[in-house]
């Protein structure tokens, strides 16, 4: 046997290396650095603690929580493990466990200014919460915020020169002069705004949950992943593939908003191309178009500051209104997350979710928009704490009961803007390049052409973007920890 010391020093070395990787943002090598640190001294609360906070910036909440509460376990005095955890809870929107864990830190280290801060914070944030249960209404007994809007209504000022919808039809001219507007951060009248929402719910509460789309014989469609409020990107998406059109239809899968500090941009141009021309421009939902992700990764903020707090409940309101899957000419299943954790489940399943609502914590509609494929095969726990992970052959299995041949989700930051798993029956695209101003990763786009539907993939880098932070609306308590 080796003799423990041994043991103790590699696995110091490892922990180095592991910091080392993190700092360069390389974060899935710093947890497999950290894992072969554990391996060698599982009894050493900083790795599980540093792991924590590698899984924390790749989103896997999951994963982070249970490797602070192994921290913990280890160390109940360290107090680093109760503040990660803290950090992990809080970016799940779940502040009450985020509040305990904070209150463990002040009482490990009652004169650490830091500690004292972000206890406070975390403490408003619960009370607002509170506030919040405690005034709202019953779903059954809600208004909608959208029928209470006469956008006709609204007056334009003189002095105003943006873009301009002249009558009801939403142009190409428009929406050109309005995203070059928006290039040079101007923003959009209300009144204009008000109507593109509006006009958008309309079209998409008419929709079933699982849409189909039809790509004619000699055409092609493109599918975009998550774009995460990264407009000056978008821009760029449409520079190099054409701008939306009957010829040249999109598909965006999800996640358009949060994070990146230009969302709203971002959806107006979505929705403005879909009241243009709705079969140009297909939106499905993503787990950050809910209320609960916007109160936290910086839409909400977004919203408030650049439009108003009515367009807060109206964005809420038809994010509510997305379809949650899309399937191209019967052979291709597009979806923000991923698959289920139970088989058996049919295309008409999908279609007959009731989807108007905010997504539940479990069942079809939440693995939908939460779970990731996992290399190994059967089903697993999510990294991220919300849905699971799920084998190629569960995909297989799905694929072969729908009669259909090709996954394709986001929802995961790639390095080179996609992957493809599961023998090439699963891909996974993603459209926000060097994610969060410091992944460093490439986006891609897919352009399949009819009748074959071979994937095309097209992958591009970041292109530079006026200097506001990603996050910069985002929840104060939450931009301490990113």
């Amino acid at each position: 046997m080796e003799p423990e010391h041994s043991n103790d020093s590699q696995a110091e070395q490892l922990k180095l290396r592991a910091n080392e990787a993190f700092k360069a943002h390389k974060f899935g090598q710093a947890i497999d650095l950290y894992t072969q640190a554990i391996e060698l001294n599982s009894k050493n609360a900083v790795y599980w603690a540093n792991r924590a906070l590698a899984h924390t910036k790749l989103e896997e909440y999951g994963s982070a929580i249970q490797d602070a509460t192994k921290a913990i376990e280890v160390d109940p005095k360290y107090s680093k493990g109760y503040y990660r955890r803290g950090a992990a809870y809080l970016a799940m929107g779940k502040f009450k466990d985020a509040l305990k864990d904070f209150q463990q830190v002040k009482r490990l280290c009652p004169n650490d200014p830091d500690a004292t801060k972000k206890l406070k914070e975390c403490e408003k944030a619960v009370m607002k919460l509170k506030f919040e249960e405690a005034i709202s209404v019953p779903q059954s007994e809600k208004r909608s915020v959208a029928d209470s809007i006469d956008y006709h209504s609204v007056e334009v000022e003189p002095q105003y020169t943006g873009a301009r919808i002249e009558g009801d039809v939403v142009t190409l001219d428009f929406v050109k002069k309005m995203m070059d507007d928006f290039k040079n951060q101007k923003n959009l009248h209300k009144r204009y705004a008000y109507q593109i929402v509006l006009q958008t719910r309309e079209m998409l509460r008419s929709l079933p949950s699982l849409v189909d789309i039809e790509v004619p014989q000699g055409k092609h469609f493109t599918v975009c992943g998550d774009v995460h409020g990264q407009f000056y990107d978008l821009l760029n998406i449409f520079e190099l593939n054409g701008l939306p059109s009957e010829d040249n239809p999109y598909l965006f899968n999800g996640d358009f908003v949060d994070r990146g500090s230009f969302s709203v941009e971002v959806i107006l141009t979505l929705f403005a191309f879909k009241c243009m021309c709705p079969s140009a421009m297909y939106l499905s939902r993503g787990n950050h178009e809910s209320k609960n992700m916007n109160k936290i990764y910086g839409f909400e903020g977004e919203v408030r500051s650049k439009l108003s707090e009515t367009f807060v409940e109206l964005f809420a309101e038809v994010f509510c209104c997305l379809p949650l899957a899309h399937v191209i000419n019967g052979k291709i299943f597009v979806v923000h997350g991923g698959l289920f954790s139970v088989d058996g489940v049919k295309l008409s399943d999908i279609r007959a979710i009731d989807r108007f609502c905010e997504p539940p914590e479990e069942g079809l509609m939440c693995e939908l928009l939460w779970s990731d494929p996992q290399p190994q095969p059967g089903r697993g726990p999510s990294k991220r704490g919300v849905g699971l992970s799920f084998g190629g052959d569960v995909t297989k299995r799905f694929l072969q009961e729908n009669n259909l041949e090709l996954v394709v989700r986001s929802h995961e930051v790639k390095d080179e803007g996609y992957e493809i798993e599961h023998d090439g029956k699963l891909i996974t695209v993603f459209s926000a390049p060097n994610y969060c101003d410091q992944m460093g990763n490439k986006g891609a786009f897919i352009r399949f052409q009819a009748p074959e539907l071979k994937p095309n993939i097209v992958t591009f880098s970041a292109v530079p973007h006026p200097d506001i932070k990603p996050m910069a609306y985002a929840n104060n308590f939450l931009r301490m920890f990113s």
